[in-house]
């Protein structure tokens, strides 16, 4: 029978996902689960089933007391719980060194990143262990690692050698032509595919210094929201050097200081219409400014460490890194503003719900209602928006922060491609009214919902069990172990496909569309290019995975085996 524990208990508690036994101390228990604070230097919590928890009086000594052979779950891997607690006097033992190693995000630190410590390796190899001292003193046995340059060669970036969307050619193409097709989608959203007037447009038409002000002005005001002291503070993942940067997580502030304040332009009739009427001018100066961006980020890499670089941006070849981006995590104002994650999230996409909101205004004051088909998808497209802020710190995990540099691709698809593109059915909607029954519209609501509940659902299942694996509400759920030390879930959303999240986001994706009828085909470019960029982005998780846990990836394809469509694909 299990012990019982009380808080405050002198303990030995399991490790997580080893066999190694360490000193702790008891902090809450309940139902048979067990929270405790190991006694390392980062008094990292667990919460264990409490046959992992054990009185000390009834533990054997035989109970690893070595500090180099756990296998670490601290914030930072190098570090490990039982490294300030004394061995017990025992005969002197020859001492071995895991050779894997997890990395957990939790942390409660709030500096701007961790350093590994230098006393013990991340990534054990015959030359590191020949380097091992034992130096035995009377009861006690330590051991001392030299990894500095294990750790400099680990944190190198090398040169890419596998390259994405075509390579060379395939990313030139797209640098011309993404800004070109945005431009069109914009003259062309009214009439449906091609523009029905031929009409010269001048470049010097398109200049506008209202529509820069109007830019300008948002972007700078949501980078102050951002760098408002509210919100979470979180840790991402762990650097290839060792460290951990740090977010702060006030996406969903922003997101409601930016809706009051467009409410109350409304309510004081500031001529939130500008928008719409500049819209061609400010899609250009978005254009610009994305490029602008893209090549101050491309010259800052040049003379950035090579440890800073991402590793899918450093070809050597000018148009494939400047597309892909060379640099990792570009930060400025002294480390405390991070370029990437905010673009990701804050200008562009809290910008698409307000284009949406502008057109809907614009819609009321020219007509005494709006239409119900076009308020339907901006509800639906706000609380997608709303529900990413949410959940903000997710996207910490995604290929795009953790894999991927910041360059052309990124700035021009966050802060030009995804405000004036993705509004592209609420613009057509209103332009082109479309009248349905309540029945109809009832049936767009139901889908959408059905999709986002296989979205979210999918999601939350996910972050919780990266988060605590061991949290009584998985408990149902089965998973399979890798050769990273990982577990992959195999069963719940995650056993019906490899990427529930996406068909979720496709069904969204069409339930936003289908109001806009099937007359014209330039509505449905917004599904249709989700659909090639969710296959492609599968195939490039398929191929990441490959590489990151071998034989136990294919062992997985052969459990789960349909990438977004059960029975499908």
């Amino acid at each position: 029978m299990p012990d019982e524990h009380t808080v405050g208990d002198a303990v030995y508690a399991k490790w997580p996902q080893t066999n190694l036994w360490f000193h702790a101390t008891v902090v809450k228990s309940k139902k048979g689960y067990v929270t405790v604070r190991f006694n390392d230097e980062d008094a990292t919590v667990e919460t264990l089933p409490d046959k992992f928890v054990s009185a000390e009086g009834r533990f054997a000594r035989s109970g690893s007391k070595s500090p180099g052979r756990k296998r670490s779950r601290s914030r930072s891997r190098g570090r490990s719980p039982g490294r300030k607690v004394k061995a017990s006097p025992s005969p002197v033992k020859k001492t071995t060194t895991s050779t894997r190693t997890t990395t957990s995000t939790r942390s409660r630190s709030r500096s701007k990143t961790r350093v590994m410590r230098a006393e013990t390796p991340t990534r054990q190899s015959a030359r590191i262990q020949a380097k091992q001292i034992a130096e035995a003193s009377g009861t006690t046995t330590t051991t001392k690692t030299f990894v500095a340059e294990e750790l400099v060669q680990k944190s190198r970036v090398g040169k890419t050698t596998e390259k994405d969307f075509g390579g060379v050619i395939g990313t030139f193409v797209m640098t011309l032509v993404m800004p070109i097709f945005i431009m069109h989608a914009t003259f062309v959203a009214n009439s449906g595919w091609v523009i029905k007037e031929h009409k010269h447009i001048a470049v010097r038409d398109l200049v506008d210094r209202r529509a820069i002000a109007i830019y300008g002005g948002w972007f700078v005001f949501q980078a102050i929201l951002a760098m408002l002291p509210l919100g979470r503070v979180v840790e991402g993942v762990t650097l290839r050097n060792g460290t951990k940067l740090e977010y702060r997580c006030n996406g969903f502030i922003a997101l409601l200081v930016s809706l009051a304040a467009f409410g109350a332009a409304v309510k004081l009739k500031y001529p939130v219409t500008i928008v719409c009427d500049l819209f061609p001018q400010l899609v250009f100066t978005g254009i610009v400014f994305s490029i602008v961006l893209s090549v101050a980020l491309y010259i800052r890499a040049r003379g950035c460490s090579n440890a800073a670089l991402a590793t899918g941006g450093n070809s050597g070849n000018i148009i494939y890194d400047f597309f892909k981006g060379r640099e990792l995590n570009p930060r400025c104002f002294g480390g405390a503003f991070d370029l990437k994650f905010f673009c990701e999230l804050r200008p562009g996409l809290i910008g698409w719900v307000m284009v949406n909101f502008c057109f809907i205004s614009k819609d009321c004051l020219e007509n005494k209602y709006p239409s119900y088909a076009a308020v339907l998808v901006a509800v639906f497209q706000l609380w997608y928006v709303a529900d990413a802020l949410w959940f903000e710190e997710a996207i910490l995990t995604t290929m795009d922060i953790v894999h991927d540099g910041f360059g052309y691709m990124l700035a021009l698809g966050d802060l030009a491609w995804v405000p004036f593109l993705y509004s592209l059915q609420v613009r057509f909607l209103i332009d082109n009214p479309q009248t349905y029954s309540w029945y109809t519209l009832t049936g767009f609501f139901l889908m959408n919902l059905i999709g986002f509940l296989i979205f979210r659902g999918s999601n939350s299942q996910k972050d919780a069990f990266r988060k605590n694996p061991y949290d009584p509400a998985l408990a149902h759920l089965e998973s399979m172990p890798t050769s990273a030390g990982k577990r992959l879930l195999v069963s719940g959303w995650w056993g019906m496909c490899r990427h529930p999240n996406y068909l979720g986001d496709l069904i969204m994706a069409f339930a936003w569309t289908l109001p806009c009828g099937f007359k014209f085909a330039m509505p449905w470019f917004y599904p249709l290019y989700f659909v090639v960029l969710l296959v492609h982005r599968a195939y490039r998780d398929d191929l990441f995975c490959r590489k990151k846990y071998g034989t136990s990836w294919n062992n997985y394809r052969e459990r789960v085996k349909y990438q977004i469509i059960p029975y499908v694909y």
